[in-house]
């Protein structure tokens, strides 16, 4: 057995691999975001709340060095060069475990794996959001033609829209996705995609807020079997903005309600780059790197 853990941002998602299958086993929720300055990077708070889980989750789930691979993403690339060696070491000494930082290509590269498919020689767009990032891949004939990073993630809309997260959202949609557009607005999109896959649980999010899910029809890899319109996509989102509490939405996942602090900035951040690149069709996905990085490893 081996233990593969996702550290991102805001959400540690710790993967089990046994027989050949690979299985998230737990999420768990801390805001690096909060308190994070470019100077100084990540609180001394949220570091202890990082270390604390991590020897928690050790001693529950019996992980050892040796089979327990972490990859960090988001703002961990972002903290100064002191801190990361600071954390690095921290959690070496206090946890026994190696906190491995990767870049963006790494990321890109791993997600590119972890979405390696028959896609029918469609033209897919591959959405990897994060807190402080967003990867884009694009396949073409069933091969990777192209691989972009943007800076925006969920936590940017969080800041600059806190009242999303009012019981029902303050906030209205199109302010939110015009702040994106204006963020991304020097990059360039081709317009002529098949679909988009969203990636990172989206198809659980989808499935417990009841998104209008149809059957995909587009390609058959034996794992994508869902797929929602973009007018059916944007319903979706003004349901949970504006029809669902927050308090409804934490209730959907009770093993970390939190995570849904992100669910509604989450989903107009992709509806800018879907209007931005053309988009029609959206392929939900809980796939993520950790797939990647064991179609690669093993």
């Amino acid at each position: 057995m081996k233990w593969y853990i996702d550290c991102g941002s805001s959400t540690i998602k710790t993967h089990k691999y046994e027989a050949g299958k690979v299985e998230l086993v737990e999420e768990h929720s801390i805001y690096m975001k909060n308190g994070y300055s470019k100077e100084n990077g990540i609180t001394e708070e949220n570091i202890n709340a990082l270390v604390a889980y991590l020897k928690d989750l050790k001693n529950r789930r019996s992980l050892v060095f040796e089979n327990t691979f972490i990859f960090a993403t988001g703002i961990y690339r972002e903290i100064p060069e002191k801190q990361r060696q600071y954390i690095v070491a921290l959690i070496n000494d206090k946890v026994d475990l190696y906190f491995n930082i990767i870049s963006h290509g790494i990321e890109n590269y791993y997600l590119g794996k972890a979405m390696e498919a028959d896609y029918n020689n469609k033209k897919v767009m591959v959405i990897n959001m994060g807190g402080k990032t967003t990867e884009l891949v694009t396949f073409e004939n069933n091969q990777i033609t192209g691989r972009k990073n943007l800076k925006v993630g969920v936590a940017d809309l969080l800041n600059n829209f806190p009242n999303s997260n009012d019981k029902y959202s303050m906030a209205k949609i199109e302010d939110m996705v015009n702040f994106v557009k204006q963020r991304i607005e020097n990059e360039s999109f081709d317009t002529d995609y098949d679909c988009a896959i969203f990636t990172g649980g989206e198809l659980r999010f989808e499935k417990l807020t009841g998104y209008k899910l149809e059957n995909n029809d587009l390609f058959n890899d034996g794992i994508h079997d869902k797929k929602v319109s973009f007018e059916n996509f944007v319903k979706g989102n003004e349901k949970i903005f504006y029809k669902m509490t927050l308090q409804q939405l934490y209730d959907l996942m009770p093993s970390n309600p939190k995570w849904m602090d992100g669910a509604r900035a989450g989903a107009v951040l992709p509806q800018a780059i879907f209007e931005r690149a053309n988009i029609k069709t959206i392929i939900p996905s809980d796939l993520n790197l950790i797939n990647g990085v064991i179609r690669d490893l093993g």
